[in-house]
C-alpha cells in the first residue's frame, strides 16, 4: 500500500484496535449494548428508504433526501459496527492492513457525503418554509436529483483522496489504535513517515466538508426561524419551532463534534474525550436521525401505518 521504493519499511501486517480499553468484565454488556443500538439504527433507516420507495405520497424531494440519508447512514453503520460488536464479543481486536484502510476509506467518504447532504437537507427545508411559492420551481425532481449526486459524489471524492494518503504512508510499528475503528488521527500517529503534506491535504478536505456546511445549515435555519416567527398563529408556530429544533439539534451534536475531532489541534485534553465525541457521531448519530427526521412526521408515520396494515392482511388472508 506504501511506496514500492518503501514498501520494504513497512512491516506491520495489520493493526490492534484497542477499543475501550481492557475492560473485560464490561464486554458482554458493551457487546449487547452496541448489538441493540446496530440493530434498532438498520431497521428504523431500511424502514424509511422502504417507505420512500414504496409509497407515492413519498415522492417529494424532502423525503427523497431522508431516504438518501437513511440508506447512507445504514452503510454508515455497518461499516464500524459490526467489526466493533465481533472485537467484544470474541475478544480478537486485529483487523488486517487492507480491512483497516478499506474501513476508513468507506467511513471518510460517508461522513463527507452526510455533512453535504444535511446542509442540502436544510437548503430545501429553506426554500420550502421561506419561499413556498417558488419551492417547487426551484426544487424539482432534476435538481434534487443533482443535488443529492452531487453529495455522494463530492463526498466520495474527498474520503478517497484521504483514504489515498494515508495509504501511501510507511508503518513500521507500533500497531495499536487506539480507538474502536480505524480512524485518521491515531492512524497517522503510527506513521514512520513524513505525513506534513498529508496532515495539511485532510485539513483542508476537513475545512470544507464540515464547518462550511453546518454554516450553510446555521445560516437556512436562521431564516427559517425568522420566518417561522411570523407565523400569527401560535400553534402553527410550536409545530414548526418543534421540528426544526428536533432538526437544529441533531445536526449542531453532530457536526459539533465533528469539528472538535477532525479540525481542533488534537490536544492531550482531547485525546480521551475524542473517543467519546467519536460515538456521537458513528453511533448515536445514525440512530436518532429515523426518529428525528422521519419517524416524528405525520406523512411518514401515516406511511407506516398503512404499510403494517397491508401485511398484516395479506398474512391473515395466507392463514
Amino acid at each position: 500500500m506504501a511506496d514500492p521504493e518503501r514498501g520494504n519499511q513497512t512491516s506491520i501486517m495489520g493493526f490492534i484496535l484497542l477499543g475501550f480499553g481492557n475492560f473485560h468484565e464490561l464486554q458482554i454488556l458493551l457487546f449487547l449494548l452496541f448489538l441493540v443500538i446496530y440493530v434498532v439504527t438498520m431497521a428504523g433507516n431500511t424502514a424509511i428508504v422502504v417507505l420512500v420507495v414504496a409509497d407515492q405520497h413519498l415522492h417529494t424531494p424532502m423525503y427523497f433526501f431522508l431516504g438518501n440519508l437513511s440508506c447512507l447512514e445504514a452503510c454508515y453503520t455497518s461499516a464500524i459496527l459490526p467489526q466493533m460488536l465481533a472485537s467484544l464479543l470474541s475478544g480478537d481486536k486485529s483487523i488486517s492492513f487492507a480491512g483497516c484502510l478499506i474501513q476508513y476509506d468507506i467511513f471518510a467518504s460517508l461522513l463527507s457525503t452526510e455533512c453535504c447532504l444535511l446542509s442540502v437537507m436544510s437548503y430545501d427545508r429553506y426554500l420550502a418554509i421561506c419561499k413556498p411559492l417558488h419551492y417547487a420551481a426551484h426544487m424539482n425532481s432534476g435538481f434534487s436529483l443533482q443535488l443529492a449526486i452531487g453529495s455522494w459524489l463530492s463526498g466520495f471524492a474527498a474520503g478517497n483522496i484521504a483514504a489515498c494518503w494515508v495509504s501511501q504512508q510507511i508503518y513500521c510499528g507500533p500497531n495499536e489504535i487506539d480507538h474502536f475503528f480505524c480512524d485518521y488521527t491515531p492512524l497517522i500517529k503510527l506513521s514512520c513517515s513524513d505525513t506534513s503534506q498529508m496532515v495539511l491535504v485532510v485539513f483542508l478536505l476537513s475545512c470544507i466538508f464540515i464547518p462550511l456546511p453546518f454554516l450553510l445549515t446555521l445560516t437556512s435555519y436562521m431564516y427559517i426561524i425568522c420566518t417561522i416567527l411570523r407565523i400569527p398563529s401560535s400553534t402553527g408556530r410550536r409545530k414548526a419551532f418543534s421540528t426544526c429544533s428536533s432538526h437544529l439539534i441533531v445536526v449542531t451534536v453532530f457536526q459539533r463534534t465533528l469539528i472538535i475531532v477532525y479540525v481542533l489541534q488534537d490536544t492531550a485534553a482531547l485525546h480521551d474525550l475524542n473517543k467519546v465525541f467519536s460515538i456521537f457521531y458513528t453511533v448515536l448519530t445514525p440512530m436518532a436521525n429515523p426518529l428525528i427526521y422521519s419517524l416524528r412526521n405525520k406523512e411518514v408515520k401515516e406511511a407506516l401505518r398503512k404499510s403494517l396494515s397491508k401485511t398484516l392482511t395479506s398474512m391473515s388472508i395466507c392463514k
